[in-house]
């Protein structure tokens, strides 16, 4: 029979315990009782007395009335829901609480410095001492791996720079990239290499070199099997602290603001920018040479082929405001009821 629990230690190696004093300073949250030892995270329903679960959602609210958790992390309006023998950690933040207090019980495991014997490394390439470079990896000529770093299992890693304390996934591979700190490549994923770029000649097709490079700034996370093609006469660039998902294609040129989302099967045609917090759900695509406006909002599977203003929210294809496409879909219900 499967064990059903959360942090299972098959998988995921678990520190502490901690008092609830550290918790909820780990929290920013504010707690009156704080002598309790905690040793563990687990939702509403299944925390014990000596776990913290937490809730954010208030349609989870019956949940909460039922926990035996030793410890919750709520938003403070819901404090007074709390039930007696659970200590309440209050936060205006709860889900940001819980990430972090998640962390502190599931650190990211070190990095074992070195290199496995199985790894290819080319002479003169510079891997810093204290980066771990895994089995079967190939690290070619011309690549920097900077401190802290791992390098997954079957990972490539091509010409460019790999700054500190970033984590590439196995089988993943990088060219033609500079990478800041502390990013985060999914296995799989394959970033620089030459974007979709063609003439059409009378006798067919000509490829236009591409010449230019893929840019991670800091913090980005690139999610598995996602593919970041290099520019073609400009750097293909994704902005600070920006998340990409699985199965995310960017092409070449394409410039993403600081903190944008990108949710899975997204397509973004080439020499499109998004400005900074733009938010793109699931299966939309854009055209080529757009620009989408500071905080702008793209609905799932939303068809872009023109500019976006900054703080619009569309949906659609073609895409178009909101509100309007909503108004449309209780149109189009009407008239197949026959009521229009």
């Amino acid at each position: 029979m499967v064990e059903a629990t959360l942090g299972n230690a098959r998988f995921f190696r678990r520190s502490g315990p901690y008092s609830l004093a550290v918790v909820a300073s780990t929290a920013h949250g504010v707690a009156d009782e704080l002598e309790l030892l905690l040793e563990g995270v687990a939702p509403l329903q299944t925390a014990g007395s000596n776990e913290v679960s937490f809730l954010d959602n208030r349609r989870y609210a019956s949940a909460l009335d039922q926990t035996s958790a030793g410890a919750v992390i709520v938003h403070p309006d819901m404090a007074a829901r709390v039930p007696a023998g659970t200590v309440a950690i209050r936060t205006t933040e709860p889900y940001a609480a819980w990430a972090r207090v998640a962390a502190l019980f599931y650190p990211v495991p070190p990095v074992s410095p070195g290199i496995h014997p199985s790894a290819i490394v080319a002479e003169g390439t510079r891997v810093d001492p204290s980066a771990e470079v895994g089995p079967l990896s190939v690290i070619e000529a011309g690549a920097e791996i900077g401190p802290g770093c791992r390098i997954g299992p079957c990972a490539v890693i091509g010409s460019g720079v790999v700054g500190r304390d970033c984590r590439i996934g196995a089988h993943a591979s990088l060219s033609h990239a500079l990478l800041g700190a502390r990013i985060y490549v999914y296995p799989g994923a394959r970033i620089g290499q030459e974007g979709f770029g063609f003439a059409s000649t009378t006798d067919g097709f000509l490829s236009v070199p591409q010449l230019g490079r893929v840019i991670l700034e800091d913090d980005v996370e690139v999610g598995a099997n996602t593919t970041i093609d290099r520019g073609s006469l400009r750097d293909t660039v994704i902005g600070a602290g920006s998340r990409l998902d699985n199965l995310v294609q960017i092409g070449h040129n394409v410039i993403l603001g600081r903190c944008c989302v990108i949710v899975a099967q997204v397509g973004i045609s080439g020499s499109t920018i998004l400005e900074d917090f733009v938010r793109v759900g699931g299966q939309a695509g854009m055209a080529g040479h757009l620009r989408i406006g500071q905080g702008a909002e793209i609905g799932a599977q939303a068809g872009i082929i023109s500019d976006v203003d900054p703080g619009a929210k569309v949906l659609g294809s073609p895409a178009q405001p909101k509100r309007d496409f909503f108004r449309q879909i209780a149109t189009l219900k009407k008239m197949a009821k026959g009521e229009g």
